[in-house]
């Protein structure tokens, strides 16, 4: 269950949360009757609808990178959206852009290869470019090489650039938030814990570099 409180449909009169409701959910009850189309429970929705402007604000960011103002190609967007879900371990970001990808009829070996770009042949350089910029962006809080940064100006517009760098950090944001409030394919317990000892150990062994 994500960790904040999900908004019915009955329990607002936002105009902005109806729209959204009515777009995703048809005319049922998201929180009594949880699902999307792609799979999802929904409660990404529903939890960002407790802040009508915060919800409206993300709409509007989904809205911007589909715009068909947009000057980068579709492709390259997905490439590093998914790229960033992967890099941040948000299940929920890369598998929904796994699924635009194959929507924009991405190569399956293409797809399979995002978790380990840097090894596959299957990317052009201007992919690669792109992958490593997701990167930079991601992994390494925008600290890009001048060889990276290069690489992308000799493929991409001044223009492209700042819309692949908005588009991808805003993905970044969405996963860090996924991730934190546990929601749609988020919502799992961190699986770096403890492994418990064997019961005869005790602590001084860790020590004990003469045993045999």
């Amino acid at each position: 269950m994500p960790r904040l409180r999900q908004v019915s449909r009955k329990d607002t009169d936002s105009e902005v949360i109806h729209r959204t409701y009515d777009l995703l959910f048809g005319d049922r009850d998201p929180v009594a009757e949880p699902g999307t189309a792609t799979g999802t429970s929904g409660d990404w929705w529903t939890v960002f609808a407790l802040v009508p402007d915060c919800l409206d604000h993300c709409n509007r960011g989904f809205a911007f990178y589909r715009s068909p103002k947009r000057k980068l190609d579709p492709v390259l967007r997905e490439l590093a959206q998914t790229r960033a879900g992967w890099a941040k371990a948000s299940q929920f970001v890369f598998s929904q852009h796994c699924k635009s990808l194959r929507g924009l009829k991405v190569s399956e070996e293409k797809i399979a290869a995002i978790p380990h770009w840097q090894t596959a042949a299957c990317f052009d350089e201007k992919e690669r470019a792109v992958l490593a910029y997701a990167d930079c962006l991601v992994l390494q809080a925008g600290r890009t090489p001048d060889g990276v940064f290069g690489a992308l100006k000799g493929f991409l517009s001044d223009e492209e650039i700042l819309e692949l760098t908005y588009i991808t950090c805003l993905y970044d944001m969405h996963a860090v938030m996924t991730k934190a409030l546990r929601l749609e394919f988020d919502d799992r317990d961190d699986p770096i814990v403890e492994v418990a000892a064997p019961e005869d150990f005790s602590a001084r062994d860790f020590l004990d570099t003469g045993r045999r």
